[in-house]
C-alpha cells in the first residue's frame, strides 16, 4: 500500500514535468481530438522570437527526440508597467538518458544584460529588451543555448485560475500577507488569493527562494486542476484565459510531439538550486552574487545533460533534489 508521502512525491514528479510546458500539456491528450478548434486559439499563444545565439550549432528536432532546453519566465506585467521576470527557470530535457534537470535563477542575480552593455539584476533583462534579451542574458549567464521559452503573465494567473474555478495548494508555512492569512496545509485559492500567495516575499524567512516555491506550487496546481474532466469540458473559457496571459515559441505540433515522443522522462527529475552565493548591497541596491565555482558546476551539469547521451556529472557542491 502506498504511503501518503509516496503518493505526493509521485504526483509532484508528474506535475513538475508538466511545468516544462506550463499549461499546454494539461490538454495534451485532448489536443488531438479538438485540434482544429485549439489550433485556432493557439495562434494567440504562439509568439516566435528572433534568436542570434551561437551556442547551438545544429537545428534540433523534437520529432526525433533531440535533447532541448526551455526558459520559463514568470513575468509581473501590470497595467502601465513594462514588467520584470520574477521567476526564471531553465529546464533541460534529455530523452536519451530519460531525465530532466531544472535550475531556478534568483531574480536579483547580478549579471551582464546581454545586448544592453550593463551589469544589473538578471530580471531587468525583460524590462530592457523583452523575451529576446531575457533569452540572450540567460544564455550568457549559463553558457547554454535556450531552444524554447514559455512566458507567463503572473497578473494573468487570476483569469486562468478563476476560469478553472480555483485551485488547491499544500502550503508548507503559515503566512500572513496584508489582510490575508494563508494557514499551513491544504488551502483553496481564488485567482486573486493565488496571485497574492505567489508574491509573498518579505513575510517568508526564505525570501525570494520561498516565493519561487510558491510560484511553482501555483503553476502545478493549475496543471492539476486543468487536467480534470470538468476543466476540459469548459476548455474554451480556459484557452481564452491562456491566450491572453501565456506566450511561447513552441508550436502546437511541438507540444503534441512532446506528448508522444518524451513519455517517461518525468520519472527522473533533478532540481538544482544556487546555495553558495550571497547577497550584497551595491550603490544602495541589493544583489545576489553567485559563487563562481558553483556557477561553473551548474553550467557543466546542464551542458553535459543537453549535449551528451551519457552523463557522468559531478554533483559535488550542488544542492540537487532527485525525484525518481
Amino acid at each position: 500500500m502506498r504511503t501518503e508521502t509516496g503518493e505526493k512525491k509521485s504526483r509532484q514528479r508528474r506535475l513538475i514535468f508538466s511545468l516544462l510546458l506550463v499549461i499546454f500539456l494539461t490538454f495534451g491528450g485532448v489536443m488531438i481530438t479538438i485540434y482544429q478548434s485549439f489550433s485556432s486559439a493557439f495562434k494567440t499563444i504562439h509568439e516566435p522570437v528572433k534568436k542570434t545565439s551561437d551556442k547551438r550549432e545544429e537545428t534540433i528536432s523534437i520529432k526525433v527526440r533531440d535533447p532541448f532546453s526551455v526558459l520559463l519566465l514568470g513575468v509581473d506585467e501590470r497595467e502601465g508597467d513594462v514588467g520584470r521576470s520574477d521567476s526564471i527557470i531553465v529546464v533541460t530535457v534529455n530523452p536519451q538518458v530519460n531525465s530532466i534537470k531544472m535550475v531556478s535563477i534568483p531574480r536579483d542575480t547580478l549579471t551582464e544584460i546581454a545586448g544592453n552593455g550593463t551589469e544589473e539584476k538578471i530580471n531587468h533583462a525583460y524590462a530592457r529588451g523583452g523575451v529576446e534579451m531575457s533569452i540572450a542574458t540567460v544564455e550568457h549567464f549559463l553558457d547554454l543555448p535556450i531552444d524554447y521559452y514559455v512566458k507567463i503573465n503572473m497578473e494573468g494567473f487570476t483569469d486562468i485560475i478563476d476560469a478553472l474555478g480555483g485551485v488547491t495548494v499544500v502550503n508548507d508555512m503559515d503566512l500572513t500577507y496584508d489582510t490575508y492569512h494563508f494557514p499551513k496545509g491544504d488551502i483553496e485559492l481564488s485567482g486573486e488569493q493565488a496571485l497574492l500567495f505567489s508574491r509573498i516575499r518579505y513575510e517568508d524567512p526564505r525570501g525570494d527562494f520561498g516565493r519561487q516555491i510558491r510560484q511553482k506550487q501555483i503553476i502545478q496546481a493549475i496543471l492539476h486542476k486543468g487536467a480534470s474532466v470538468s476543466s476540459i469540458l469548459k476548455y474554451d473559457e480556459v484557452v481564452n484565459a491562456l491566450g491572453k496571459n501565456i506566450k511561447t515559441n513552441l508550436t502546437l505540433k511541438d507540444i503534441i510531439n512532446i506528448q508522444q515522443e518524451y513519455k517517461g522522462v518525468e520519472k527522473n527529475i533533478e532540481q538544482i538550486q544556487f546555495k553558495k552565493g550571497g547577497g550584497q548591497y551595491i550603490d544602495g541596491y541589493w544583489y545576489y552574487l553567485p559563487d563562481k565555482a558553483e556557477l561553473n558546476e551548474v553550467q557543466t551539469t546542464l551542458k553535459n545533460h543537453l549535449f551528451t547521451s551519457d552523463t557522468n556529472d559531478s554533483y559535488e557542491g550542488l544542492d540537487i533534489t532527485s525525484q525518481k
